[in-house]
């Protein structure tokens, strides 16, 4: 008897206990998705990367004037374009805002992603890898490593990097 009260009082408290171990999102976003800012040396050359080889699209374009960027901390006083790309032409799709200062990079390219710090790649669900290794091959894209590659019964795995050398997984079926 003893042993069913101490099971109801533990069970009856669960509720009560369980927020507190559980993680709940602080609820501060306005946007559930993320927008990723990324300076390419030669923003025509990222574009068509990423329109005609991956597939996004170009959803809207925005400037940054100079003193403005200075006084946001974004820049030296350095005006810049910005152009978002979208897997998808929605809302609450994530933004890919590539920008160019007409530098070129001051580090390397890496050959694999553990070799520097930082953001070194996106991963890309795609419903059908078919069309996707299509304009690969079409624009002479070459695939890292073995792939495409069998991730398991139904998804591919396909490693590319872009101009820039940023690492772009693309995984989906075949």
């Amino acid at each position: 008897m003893k042993n069913r009260l101490k099971t109801f009082l533990l069970l009856a408290m669960l509720p009560i206990a369980m927020p507190a171990f559980s993680v709940q999102p602080p609820g501060d976003f306005a946007k559930s998705g993320i927008s990723v800012g990324v300076v390419v040396e030669d923003l025509n050359k990222s574009l068509d990367f990423y329109q005609n080889v991956i597939g996004m699209v170009k959803t809207s374009t925005f400037s940054v004037e100079s003193a403005r960027a200075k006084e946001l901390g974004l820049s030296n006083g350095d005006r810049f374009d910005v152009t978002i790309l979208k897997l998808e032409n929605s809302e609450p799709a994530a933004e890919w805002k590539l920008m160019s200062f007409g530098k070129k990079a001051t580090h390397p390219k890496q050959n694999f992603v553990p070799d520097d710090t930082g953001m070194q790649y996106i991963t890309l669900y795609v419903k059908s890898m078919k069309p996707i290794l299509e304009r690969i091959k079409k624009y002479n894209i070459k695939t890292l490593g073995i792939t495409p590659t069998k991730l398991d019964e139904t998804r591919n795995f396909v490693l590319v990097r872009d101009p820039d050398g940023t690492f772009i997984e693309l995984i989906g079926p075949k």
